[in-house]
């Protein structure tokens, strides 16, 4: 035997004795973690939405639809989004939108705080168990999203951006009701998590390896000392931010547990990613609603950025009495080097 064919041989041993099983089990984990969450809380969302409980929460944001501009029958809309996600929502938004005509900049006023405040029984969730009280991630979806919505409106107003009509672009299909297709569209979602996650932990082990993601930290210290964000959190942030809260989210919680991430750089992070994730999909959709990209991406952006780096120094002042009593749960002591250093579960 060679040295190379050896080597290749000890390597390949090392592979499939270590790590495909340590990479199966962390597959499995954050998989089971994000399942266990996220099965409950969507049957009982259901339960609501058959018994009708969506239009009644709608009725009491009718209110808040005046303060950012829109028709108060968005309030339906909004309710929608916060109780289940953007894409039942939008299918209540087409649904309403030939009734009560609006502009550009309202469509996109509407589209920004949905991007912001949606999917809340499951991400809320996600939020506290990664260490953040309950109530502060409630209202990191709620309150900036309609900050985002009252500063889009006077933005668009004052300058008399996007004022023309809106177009519908795309045209809803009939819901389907059926109880069995809607378990089956669970299912299928399911199976897409599971196959997101394998590829996104693989891949990230992957660049791990060859160090890129330490190339991707030292390239982003500027942006991660404007925001607060120590860099063991700045990947994993990176990741909910491109791919989703949940995502993200789900793995952020598997580190916080294990110590790796201290929870102020915890809390900094899903405050970031509460405001700003999914930039790719939620994106997309937004823009098919009509809503133009200065809200769904670009305003969204900078408000996130700003908004996390006026946020965290302001904390600094905060004692570790009011970190703990509103902020976060459990201790914040800080990560070790040794513990960034040392071979963990690739989380990117």
């Amino acid at each position: 035997m060679t040295p190379n064919t050896f080597s290749l041989s000890l390597w390949w041993q090392k592979f499939s004795r270590q790590t495909l099983p340590a990479l199966g089990r962390d597959i499995f984990n954050v998989s089971w973690m994000l399942f266990k969450l996220m099965i409950p809380v969507l049957i009982i969302v259901k339960i609501l939405e058959e018994l009708g409980a969506i239009p009644v929460i709608a009725h009491f944001l009718e209110p808040l639809m005046t303060l950012v501009g829109l028709p108060e029958a968005m309030g339906l809309v909004l309710a929608t989004n916060l109780m289940t996600n953007i894409y039942a929502a939008m299918i209540i938004f087409f649904q309403l939108a030939p009734d009560y005509p609006m502009t550009v900049a309202q469509v996109s006023v509407l589209g920004g705080m949905m991007l912001i405040a949606h999917s809340l029984p499951i991400e809320v969730r996600i939020v506290q168990m990664a260490g953040v009280r309950l109530v502060a991630a409630f209202m990191m979806r709620m309150l900036t999203a309609l900050i985002f919505g009252m500063l889009l409106f006077h933005i668009y107003d004052a300058f008399g951006w996007l004022q023309q009509p809106a177009e519908l672009i795309w045209q809803a299909p009939k819901e389907q009701t059926s109880l069995l297709l809607w378990a089956w569209q669970q299912l299928q979602s399911f199976a897409m998590i599971v196959v997101v996650i394998a590829t996104l932990i693989s891949l990230l082990r992957f660049l791990r390896w060859i160090h890129v993601e330490r190339l991707m930290i030292f390239l982003l210290q500027p942006v991660l000392r404007l925001l607060g964000i120590r860099p063991e959190a700045a990947s994993l942030t990176i990741v909910g931010m491109t791919l989703g809260l949940s995502f993200g989210g789900g793995l952020l919680i598997e580190e916080a547990r294990k110590g790796h991430i201290d929870k102020k750089d915890i809390f900094a992070a899903m405050l970031l990613l509460s405001v700003c994730h999914s930039l790719i999909e939620d994106t997309l959709l937004i823009m098919v609603m009509g809503a133009d990209i200065s809200a769904a991406l670009w305003f969204r952006l900078a408000f996130s950025l700003l908004l996390v780096a006026v946020v965290t120094r302001v904390l600094r002042y905060a004692s570790d009495d009011f970190w703990h009593k509103y902020l976060i749960t459990g201790s914040t002591t800080s990560t070790s080097t040794n513990a960034v250093n040392n071979e963990v579960p690739e989380r990117g």
